[in-house]
């Protein structure tokens, strides 16, 4: 199954950090791109990071200058370094990943992760 797997997130305070990580798995033979998506209830789904398989990043403005988006192409799995978090960055955090290609189709897939909650307190 192709599938993507998170782990990172936690309760923290205001101030503090987390790392987040997914990572693809699978019979996977490459991805084009990778993010991080989030959601608050009764909010729609919004970008907070993407990143290339050429390294081209793009952030959600509120979180330019304290977040940044890596990724590792041979273990084909991305990060997401949160700094100076806010209680306002609150939300379920959702791994995607682009044009992702098998060994067994032709099509480029997309997939998300289940979600991990990050949760930060004032």
């Amino acid at each position: 199954q192709v599938q993507l797997v998170e782990s990172g997130g936690g309760l923290v305070q205001a101030g503090g950090s987390l790392r987040l990580s997914c990572a693809a798995s699978g019979r996977i033979s490459s991805i084009n791109a990778m993010g991080w998506y989030r959601q608050v209830p009764g909010k729609q789904r919004e970008l907070v990071a993407h990143i290339t398989s050429g390294d081209n990043t793009n952030y959600a403005d509120s979180v330019k200058g304290r977040f940044t988006i890596s990724r590792d192409n041979a273990k084909n799995t991305v990060y997401l370094q949160m700094n100076t978090l806010k209680p306002e960055d609150t939300a379920v955090y959702y791994c995607n990943a682009e044009g992702v290609r098998v060994y067994y189709s032709l099509a480029r897939l997309v997939l998300w992760g289940q979600g991990t909650q990050v949760t930060v307190s004032s």
